[in-house]
């Protein structure tokens, strides 16, 4: 096949700031938020110009969440950055995902001078009228049920655009009726002799191994689906939702590959976009970092204002859990039991107040004296955004990484009762889940070869 290139983005989540995104009802809900709000339609502008000017290729896929929660206002405005970016000459594919649409009245909001409020929504049926300019109107094959279609790339390649916006017992999830179209749409560009890639929004592979046990971080069925298409000769697969930037591989029984590229969404930490480059047998991934934006930033670049952003959410849930524990277990959830309650609360007073040392000297592990007075606060804060941002660094042989590795083996024999399921359906071991979520040991997650 002759070598193509193109871009990935995913989750743009623009927003129309017309719309209000600003008082204390805002602030009360950036309080735990990982991306931006108002600054969503700086950054979206800031890339799309920078993607016009971008010639390393002409093709751009947007893997879902294009606007921030279903306002039809937000999708005016967003289609009109993609109308000047197709004028550039780009060829643009979507697929969408349930930040495009709402399906009732009252699931859109904005803030406004009087709080919150809901403005007009956008209704799922819309998205392929919508969008019929960048995928759905010019695709070869088209699931009009499922808002998934094929496009052809270029004279060898063809994309199958997928959605699963549907849920079942809490979990997005493709349907018998896809499964099938899927394979037919595989057969046909086996038969055709064209090399098929798939986009979807939601991830098919855990984006880090603790991923795997997190029911809503990963479609139902996953491992199952993820085997599906590498059997049937769909070898590499772009995703988003997490807004993490990871890339694993999956080999099934029959010895069939397939990657999974994760990409980080364009208004969170981390923030960036990939340019792909495939031939046979391989495809070769390369991260850019999204451009500064106009915004007040304090002099801080987009990628440190991002990670600051980030940081700031963690660093809230963390003293909530100290401070205002009955705030925090509202925010995620929780049943107000005492005992949960009672726990999280200690717990929060020991993260923020603990320094590495201490904690080391109390469960009688080693720690190197580089890092025992950090804060065991800034410890996890790292640690999180690490799992997020990819190529993480608590690795064995370095200080921050053995001091967990050692609290792991402290805590080993714990962990070996849990009887938890993986996404494969097997006991998840827990030690090596937590050890290869908190150090990257496997593909880099930014720049790679993949080869099948």
């Amino acid at each position: 096949m002759k070598e193509l290139k193109f871009y990935v983005m995913a989750d743009p989540h623009y927003f129309a700031s017309e719309l209000g995104c600003s008082g204390a009802e805002y602030e009360d809900f950036m309080h735990y938020e990982q991306k931006c709000f108002a600054e969503t339609e700086s950054i979206n502008k800031s890339v799309f110009e920078f993607m016009k000017k971008a010639d390393d290729a002409d093709i751009v896929l947007i893997v879902g969440d294009l606007i921030f929660n279903g306002e039809a206002k937000s999708h005016e405005g967003f289609l009109k950055l993609m109308y000047s970016l197709k004028e550039s000459g780009k060829k643009i594919y979507v697929v969408t995902a349930d930040h495009d649409f709402k399906w009732n009245e009252g699931d859109t909001f904005a803030f406004g001078e009087n709080g919150r409020y809901s403005p007009e929504r956008t209704e799922r049926h819309e998205l392929p009228e919508l969008y019929k300019d960048f995928g759905f109107g010019d695709a070869i094959a088209r699931d009009d049920g499922h808002l998934s279609y094929v496009a052809q790339l270029s004279d060898s390649v063809r994309l199958l655009a997928l959605n699963c916006d549907c849920k079942e017992g809490g979990k997005y999830v493709f349907k018998p009726e896809q499964w099938e179209w899927i394979a037919e749409q595989a057969k046909k560009a086996r038969e055709d002799n064209q090399t098929m890639v798939a986009m979807c929004h939601y991830p098919v592979q855990p984006g880090q191994p603790l991923f795997s046990i997190i029911s809503p971080m990963i479609i139902k069925d996953a491992h199952k689906f993820s085997c599906f298409l590498a059997d049937e000769g769909i070898h590499l697969l772009f995703t988003g939702h997490m807004h993490n930037q990871s890339i694993n591989l999956l080999e099934t029984e029959k010895g069939n590959k397939i990657y999974e590229v994760t990409t980080g969404s364009i208004i969170a930490d981390p923030s960036f976009i990939r340019l792909v480059t495939l031939s046979d047998g391989k495809a070769d991934i390369k991260s850019i970092p999204t451009p500064d934006f106009d915004w007040d930033t304090e002099g801080r670049s987009c990628k440190q204002y991002l990670s600051d952003m980030f940081d700031r959410m963690i660093v809230n849930v963390l003293t909530d859990m100290r401070d205002d524990t009955a705030r925090m277990m509202n925010k995620f959830h929780l049943e107000d039991k005492g005992i949960i309650k009672k726990v999280l609360g200690i717990a929060g007073k020991f993260i923020c107040s603990v320094k590495i040392g201490t904690m080391a000297r109390l469960l009688w592990i080693r720690c190197d004296k580089s890092i025992r007075k950090v804060k065991v606060l800034d410890y996890a804060t790292n640690l999180v955004r690490g799992a997020f941002e990819g190529n993480q660094t608590y690795t064995e042989g370095t200080a921050e990484g053995d001091v967990f590795l050692n609290l792991l083996k402290r805590i080993r024999p714990i962990l070996r009762k849990i009887d938890i399921k993986g996404w494969d359906g097997k006991k998840a071991d827990l030690f090596e889940l937590l050890k290869h979520t908190a150090g990257n040991y496997d593909i880099d997650d930014y720049n790679a070869e993949l080869k099948w």
